[in-house]
């Protein structure tokens, strides 16, 4: 049979080592550290999808309630930032909750800009500066997770 038919050199129906299924004390082994990182990653996703969530509420309601600085008051570049992050902030947390791909890479754009945005913008943002290392805390935490479940998915 040929490769383009989906068979491998051997003659197998396309499995791999991966696919192969294994049993006892050493695929129980295997099954429970693969589990590991990639449960962390997920755990720590939804733990950032909840935070984020709660942000994007919180610009949220810097736009929409009576009683706070309205944006047309506001120098026009941060308006435009609190209401970018608004939006991105919580539609990233629902990429974050789904444990999607394009979660994880628009909350990272997301810290980055809200990271640059805070820099240049302190004043407008609860927390100003102190929010900058505690931002690259998560990136590191999060990029580190994703290191380390991809690297134990190719070892298995």
């Amino acid at each position: 049979m040929s490769a383009a038919r989906g068979f491998d050199r051997n003659g197998a129906g396309g499995a791999d080592d991966r696919e192969v299924i294994h049993v006892g004390a050493i695929a129980e082994k295997r099954r429970a550290a693969a589990t590991r990182w990639g449960m962390l990653l997920v755990t720590f996703m939804r733990i950032c999808a909840v935070l984020w969530l709660a942000l994007g509420l919180l610009h949220w309601l810097h736009i929409l309630w009576p009683g706070a600085t309205s944006l047309e008051a506001m120098p026009v570049e941060p308006a435009i930032l609190i209401a970018c992050f608004a939006v991105a902030n919580v539609v990233a947390a629902v990429g974050l909750w789904l444990a999607a791909p394009w979660g994880g890479v628009l909350w990272s754009i997301t810290v980055v800009a809200e990271m640059l945005a805070i820099w240049f913008f302190p004043a407008y943002f609860a927390g100003g500066y102190k929010l900058l290392p505690l931002y690259a805390l998560l990136l590191i935490a999060y990029f580190t997770l994703s290191w380390l479940a991809a690297r134990q998915r190719r070892q298995m």
